[in-house]
């Protein structure tokens, strides 16, 4: 069960993350549409996983890769967002979410 503390730093890590990846998009990955759909930080608050969603693109695995090759380039700038209310920036770990993959998979098979 997550404290209070682990939900308000999980809900401004979203958000601003979320900003970050606007910006990034144009410049890094190919204008592909990505969104952050869940933060979980760690009881100790020094790692955040990050589930991310890609859309409307075929290489998500390729893209994938870029976010995790840029994960330190991407703290960096959360920590520019978030230095003033958070002592130490987590380290981010991300993670593909399908979740919306697998929804249009059983959305398809049930019209059959």
């Amino acid at each position: 069960m997550e404290t209070t503390r682990q939900n308000k730093i999980s809900r401004l890590i979203q958000k601003d993350l979320s900003e970050i990846f606007q910006q990034f998009t144009r410049e890094h990955f190919r204008n592909a549409m990505i969104t952050v759909t869940g933060v979980k930080v760690s009881p100790d608050l020094s790692i955040a996983k990050v589930a991310v969603s890609i859309f409307a693109n075929k290489e998500k695995d390729e893209i994938m890769k870029q976010i995790k090759a840029k994960k330190n380039e991407i703290r960096f700038d959360l920590a520019h967002k978030v230095g003033k209310q958070l002592r130490v920036v987590p380290s981010l770990e991300f993670y593909l979410d399908d979740s919306l993959d697998f929804q249009e998979k059983i959305d398809e098979l049930l019209k059959k």
